[in-house]
């Protein structure tokens, strides 16, 4: 059975990704810092959960060893958004934040885990970035910056494991609505991350997300899709958003 490990894996796109993937045969580590929900979901798909703050060298470690020699998919979705202020008005604790979960929690699991990922003889790794990594906008200078980095993280990795039997994908969503983004990104205050989708008749859901992951996933090993850029049919931009 192929493995598999989901970070981030607790709510939203990654508890999704999980059970998309159990149900196309993988065995998932479900990782997450929550232990409850994450042991909650490996129950329902079959699967492991594995408590780890990504951020931590330490746990990602423990990470690394309770996953073994071999892995087949990674699939670094442990990330999020704080805050919509401008960058003249910026808390730097916000932007070191989404910069410490986003890019360096990323890259301590990626270099935890590219060993099992070549050891596999046919791994693929995937990075959940955004269209934020693709294009400013007004109040999300540190989110923008973050998520930037992951898409030139992503490239790289590619240049770098070139001549491996590793894949390397990064899946860039537009506007999703999921219980948990806009609701951490605005403090915990519902109404204003109910704003964000007022009159946008179908926003993409974490399900949509999941299965693009999984089908990229399942591709024959030779074929590598280096970007999905998934948005609703309602958003042509990040800022042109069609609302009735």
């Amino acid at each position: 059975m192929p493995t598999a490990v989901v970070t981030g894996a607790s709510s939203g796109i990654g508890a999704a990704t999980a059970r998309a993937l159990a149900q196309a045969g993988f065995h998932v580590f479900c990782v997450a810092r929550r232990t409850e929900r994450i042991e909650a979901l490996a129950a329902e798909i079959g699967g492991t959960a594995i408590t780890c703050d990504v951020t931590d060298e330490a746990q990602v470690a423990d990470l690394a060893e309770a996953v073994g020699p071999s892995l087949d998919l990674l699939l670094n979705n442990a990330g999020g958004a704080v805050g919509t202020d401008h960058v003249a008005a910026s808390n730097p604790d916000d932007w070191r934040q989404m910069y410490e979960v986003n890019v360096i929690g990323t890259l301590l699991v990626t270099r935890a885990l590219v060993p099992a990922l070549v050891a596999s003889g046919a791994g693929t790794l995937i990075n959940l970035g955004s269209t934020a990594g693709r294009i400013a906008y007004e109040g999300g200078g540190g989110y923008t910056a973050a998520k930037h980095g992951v898409a030139v993280m992503t490239e790289t990795l590619r240049l770098e494991l070139n001549g491996q039997p590793v894949r390397v994908t990064e899946i860039a969503p537009g506007m999703v609505r999921t219980d948990e983004f806009s609701l951490n990104r605005f403090g915990g205050d519902q109404a204003k991350a109910d704003a964000i989708y007022a009159g946008v008749r179908e926003p993409l859901v974490a399900d949509d997300i999941a299965e693009a992951i999984v089908w990229v996933a399942t591709r024959p090993h030779h074929v590598n899709v280096d970007l999905m850029v998934l948005k609703p049919i309602a958003q042509a931009a990040q800022h042109k958003v069609h609302r009735t």
